[in-house]
């Protein structure tokens, strides 16, 4: 945890799916189809920052999202 985040991509995370207009359940459908099962708590969960990204997720994400990994941390600022 680093400032009391689970996770550093929450909110580009729900910015990438809301452009993608794809609701937390579709998520989870496009996610199985490679093989990684999540739940639409646990994608609330990654979007509220109450739940790390595994590294395996996070390719996943840029695979389904269309974006390159490094999309997903910018304009983060915790380590400033």
């Amino acid at each position: 945890m680093i400032n009391n985040k689970y996770n550093v991509i929450c909110e580009n995370f729900k910015k990438f799916r809301k452009e993608k207009n794809f609701s937390q359940r579709e998520l989870c459908q496009k996610l199985e189809l490679l093989g990684l099962t999540l739940y639409k708590a646990d994608i609330y969960a990654i979007e509220h920052n109450k739940r790390a990204v595994k590294d395996y997720e996070l390719l996943a994400f840029s695979i389904v999202f269309d974006k390159p990994v490094t999309d997903f941390y910018k304009n983060v600022k915790d380590f400033e």
